[in-house]
């Protein structure tokens, strides 16, 4: 039997995943979070095979918790189901620790095939985000500017991008608007851009925004 944690911020989501898994032949959905904090306090007190995270909750951004709890419990395999099917959060997960990424919009289709190749010791990716990572082999070997970012940056970064203002990023992320106006100015200075019109246009040319988030 597969024991499986869950965290995402949206009851409605646990419950479907919840379904999905107890549905499916050999899985035991045995503890759920619901933000950041739960979920570092959750694979503190559970054990568990798998843990389903999403990378949007409330509190410490999502590439940073998978560092996290992959230093606290690195024997516990993350599976990543996330709205961002934007290939550089991909490869941040990856690099930060996880073990499957997958989109929620295929989530219902590939959930147990996704958490039984990860329990088992594997990788997981979605044919939508390989094809992705297919067609990046082609992109110039350089450094882009966004790449030259921490992963806290980027997500400021790509806020910024959809327009949300320094108080609204604040509350997203639990710290001072003083704190996300220290991060702007890093991000301007890593990337080289004038101002914000110009760094809204790097994200479209670039296709760091989702469909339902480009200005």
């Amino acid at each position: 039997m597969t024991r499986v944690l869950i965290a995402d911020d949206h009851a409605l989501v646990r419950d479907g995943l919840r379904h999905i898994l107890r549905n499916a032949d050999g899985f035991e959905v045995v503890g759920e979070a619901c933000d950041g904090a739960s979920a570092i306090a959750l694979v503190r007190s559970q054990a568990a095979e798998v843990l389903v995270l999403d990378l949007s909750m409330p509190g410490r951004n999502g590439v940073e918790l998978i560092k996290q709890i992959k230093d606290e419990q690195p024997g516990l395999r993350i599976l990543v189901l996330t709205m961002h099917a934007e290939q550089q959060y991909a490869v941040r997960a990856f690099k930060a620790g996880a073990s499957g990424y997958l989109t929620k919009e295929s989530a219902s289709a590939e959930l147990v095939t996704a958490v039984s190749k990860v329990a088992a010791g594997g990788v997981y990716v979605s044919l939508t985000m390989a094809e992705r990572f297919a067609q990046s082999l082609n992109e110039p070997a350089d450094t882009l500017p966004h790449q030259r970012l921490s992963d806290r940056e980027f997500d400021v970064f790509r806020r910024i991008a959809t327009g949300q203002t320094l108080g609204e990023i604040a509350n997203a992320l639990c710290v001072s608007s003083k704190t996300v106006s220290t991060y702007k100015t890093r991000i301007f200075e890593k990337m080289q851009m004038p101002h914000e019109a110009a760094l809204v246009r790097y994200a479209l040319r670039h296709k760091l925004l989702g469909d339902d988030e480009e200005i």
